[in-house]
C-alpha cells in the first residue's frame, strides 16, 4: 500500500493491528515508514521512540529512531541513534549511510565522508553518490556550510552569553561601538541599524540607543529566540545573511557584523549585497581574525582569517571605501588573545528607502 501511494491507509491499518497487540518489531518499523510517507513525521517519531524503548538492544530499532529524528530536524540526536545502531551491529550498512546523511545535515562534511567511505565499496546508489558529491563540495567551498553554523550556535545558545563574556572575554561588540563613535556614527540616535549574525543580541544591546530602528538576522533559531527575549529588536529574521541581504528590503544607515565574517572565507558575495542595502552615507562595520600575507584561510578552529590586502581588494571590488581599520582582540582562545581587526566600510551614495 505504501508503494502505490496509499501510505495513509497503510498507517491506519497497521495502527489497528498494533492497538490489538497483533505484530511486533516489523509491524512497528513498517508503521513508522507509513506515517513518514503519509507526511506525518511527528507521529512517525513517536512510533520510533516507542519502538526503541520496547526493543532497546535491536540495531534496526535504533536506526529507525535515528532516521525519524533526522526527518524531524534533529541532526545531533539522529547522529547519536545511528551511532548506537552501529554499536549494536557494526555491519549494518544502512546505519552507516544514515549516519553520514545526519552528519551532512549538521554541516559536518568530513565526518559524513568518513561514514560513507566505509560502505562506498559495498553499496552504490544515486542517493549515496549525491551525498558524497555534496560533502566534497562543502569541503572545497570558500565559506563555512550554513548547516554547520546553525547547529553550532543552536548548541551554544543556552549559555552563549556566559561562555563568550566570561570564558572567552568576547568584546567584538564593544570594539565596533568604539570604532563607530570614533567615526562619528550614531549621533542623534535616529539611525536604521542592521545586526548581521545578531546571535543573542550582544551587539544590538551595545548600539540600541543609536537607532530609531534595529533589525537582526541570524541562522540559528536558538539564537533568534535569545535575541527576541531581550526585547530590543524591531524585527528578527532567521536566515543566511547573504541570502537575506540579496532579497529586496529596507536600507540601513549602519550594518554591524560582530564575529560573523569568521564563518565566511570569500567576502565578495557578502560585501556586494551589503553595499546594496546601505543608505546614503551608510557604513558597514565588522570584526574578523587577521591572516598574515595575502588572501584568506580556514584556521584550525574552523574560523576564517582574512589579510589586510584581501580586505582592501574585496572592499574596492564592492565599491566600498575603508573609513577605518584597526587591530583588536575580539576574543580569546584557550586563554590566548586572538589577533583580529575591526573595519568600517563606507558605501556608495544611495537614497534612503
Amino acid at each position: 500500500m505504501i508503494a502505490v501511494g496509499r501510505a495513509h491507509d497503510a498507517a491506519a491499518l497497521l495502527r489497528r493491528h498494533l492497538d490489538a497487540n497483533r505484530g511486533g518489531l516489523l509491524l512497528r518499523l513498517t508503521l513508522q515508514k507509513a506515517l513518514a510517507a503519509s507526511g506525518d513525521p511527528s507521529a512517525a517519531l513517536g512510533v520510533a521512540r516507542e519502538t526503541a524503548l520496547t526493543h532497546p538492544g535491536v540495531a534496526p530499532a535504533a536506526l529507525a529512531l535515528g532516521e525519524a529524528l533526522r526527518a524531524s530536524g534533529h541532526p545531533p540526536a539522529a547522529i547519536g541513534e545511528c551511532q548506537r545502531a552501529l554499536r549494536l551491529d557494526p555491519n549494518l550498512v544502512e546505519a552507516r549511510i544514515a549516519l553520514g546523511a545526519a552528519w551532512l545535515d549538521a554541516g559536518e562534511a568530513e565526518k559524513a565522508l568518513d561514514a560513507w567511505r566505509a560502505v562506498a565499496g559495498h553499496c552504490t546508489s544515486a542517493e549515496l553518490s549525491a551525498g558524497i558529491a555534496e560533502a566534497e563540495r562543502i569541503l572545497t567551498a570558500p565559506r563555512s556550510d550554513p548547516r554547520y553554523v546553525r547547529q553550532l550556535f543552536d548548541q551554544f545558545a543556552p549559555d552563549y552569553d556566559s561562555r563568550m563574556l566570561s570564558q572567552l572575554h568576547y568584546n567584538a561588540p564593544t570594539v565596533l561601538r568604539q570604532l563607530g563613535k570614533f567615526l562619528g556614527l550614531g549621533i542623534g540616535g535616529g539611525c536604521a541599524i542592521l545586526d548581521l549574525g545578531c546571535g543573542t543580541g550582544l551587539m544590538g544591546e551595545e548600539v540600541r540607543q543609536w537607532g530609531s530602528r534595529l533589525d537582526g538576522v541570524d541562522l540559528s533559531p536558538g539564537m533568534i529566540q535569545k535575541a527576541r527575549a531581550r526585547e530590543i529588536y524591531d524585527a528578527l529574521f532567521e536566515s543566511d545573511i547573504c541570502s537575506w541581504l540579496a532579497e529586496p528590503g529596507r536600507n540601513y544607515d549602519i550594518i554591524f557584523a560582530a564575529d560573523t565574517v569568521v564563518y565566511l572565507g570569500d567576502l565578495a558575495p557578502l560585501l556586494a549585497v551589503a553595499a546594496g542595502r546601505l543608505c546614503r552615507g551608510g557604513h558597514f562595520l565588522f570584526t574578523g581574525e587577521w591572516k598574515e600575507g595575502e588572501g584568506f584561510e580556514l584556521g584550525p578552529e574552523r574560523r576564517w582569517r582574512h589579510s589586510e590586502s584581501y580586505l582592501r581588494g574585496a572592499a574596492e571590488s564592492a565599491a566600498l571605501t575603508i573609513a577605518g581599520l584597526m587591530n583588536c582582540e575580539p576574543r580569546t582562545e584557550a586563554g590566548v588573545p586572538v589577533p583580529g581587526f575591526a573595519v568600517a566600510l563606507a558605501g556608495v551614495p544611495r537614497s534612503r528607502e
